[in-house]
């Protein structure tokens, strides 16, 4: 493996799944493949999952870690070429990139959306810089556009706990106060699209996605008759994609958050999120809280999906 950034990347679903198993009965079985080897984990955003299971995950395999966060004991980093250089950002990611490709062998980049132009976040700027100027790996801890490794782990999640063999999941928006990225959406999707699942978006209208991610996947506005008889339920907020509503809230309808009224319509489904979740927006405390509620074991594969990755990376030096 190269880089990892998508579903793509990742190669064939069943192998990759079998990896994750064999290693989740072992997970210091490969801790010899990165003696002597160095993770750089940079972080433009804020994180918990993303940050300790990837650097348990680099632990497990015997590498060392750096972690780095930007803006927060580093230099303020200018991003676009071209500025004159005479504000607060004394130094520019394309000399910081090379740079830091210097103490590692590997790099893990968590860059979120900016909303400010859907066309820079779309062509994932700050992510193909470090891919094209540190020569080395580079490996996404959530993007503008996707999130891989909870992708990954979602997957392992559902193939753990799936009753039958092509399980219906649905994933729905839900309200949440503040404007969220299409990344974990886009990339479940994504994810979901390359299984034989039958998958299915639910979400109000104005809130669709990029056609690329929705692939096959059945688009049901009404969110009730969506999970008549899932065998997962996936909430997440997103905010708007299309047109001039690109970043914006559209809505906060408290009729969306799931409840036990939707999951009651469902095949006894399970429920997940990706984690952190607001309370009585997404979903109600009943529902988070009940024996179906799998948000949790979700989070721990969070270091089995990136135990997986980071080996192949290694791997590929």
């Amino acid at each position: 493996m190269k880089n990892f950034t998508c579903v793509q990347d990742i190669g064939n679903l069943k192998t990759a799944l079998d990896e994750a198993f064999e290693i989740k009965k072992d997970r210091f079985k490969y801790v010899e493949l990165g003696r002597n080897k160095t993770l750089m984990m940079i972080f433009f955003n804020s994180s918990l999952r993303t940050r300790l299971s990837t650097q348990k995950a680099a632990l497990n395999l015997g590498m060392n870690v750096i972690v780095l966060d930007i803006n927060q004991g580093a230099w303020k980093l200018e991003t676009e070429r071209g500025v004159i250089m005479d504000g607060d950002k004394p130094e520019h990611l394309l000399e910081a990139i090379p740079v830091m490709g210097c103490y590692c062998d590997v790099i893990g980049v968590r860059s979120f959306a900016r909303f400010e132009d859907r066309e820079y976040d779309y062509n994932e700027v700050i992510l193909n810089q470090f891919i094209k100027y540190s020569g080395r790996p580079v490996f996404s801890m959530e993007a503008a556009t996707r999130h891989p490794l909870q992708s990954f782990a979602d997957l392992i999640t559902i193939e753990e706990y799936k009753k039958t063999a092509r399980p219906k999941v649905v994933m729905t928006w839900a309200p949440h106060p503040r404007p969220l990225p299409q990344a974990v959406p886009n990339s479940f999707a994504e994810w979901m699209n390359a299984t034989d699942y039958d998958f299915v978006i639910t979400h109000p209208e104005g809130y669709e996605l990029d056609p690329k991610f929705v692939g096959n996947a059945r688009v049901e506005y009404d969110q009730m008759k969506a999970f008549e008889g899932a065998d997962f339920v996936y909430a997440k907020n997103w905010a708007a994609y299309t047109g001039d509503n690109y970043g914006q809230i559209l809505s906060k309808d408290r009729d969306w958050t799931v409840s036990d009224r939707q999951m009651a319509v469902t095949n006894n489904a399970y429920f997940m999120h990706c984690l952190p979740v607001r309370r009585n927006m997404i979903v109600t405390d009943d529902v988070i809280e009940s024996p179906q509620s799998i948000v949790i074991p979700e989070a721990a594969n969070r270091e089995i999906s990136a135990t997986v990755v980071l080996k192949r990376l290694i791997e590929g030096l």
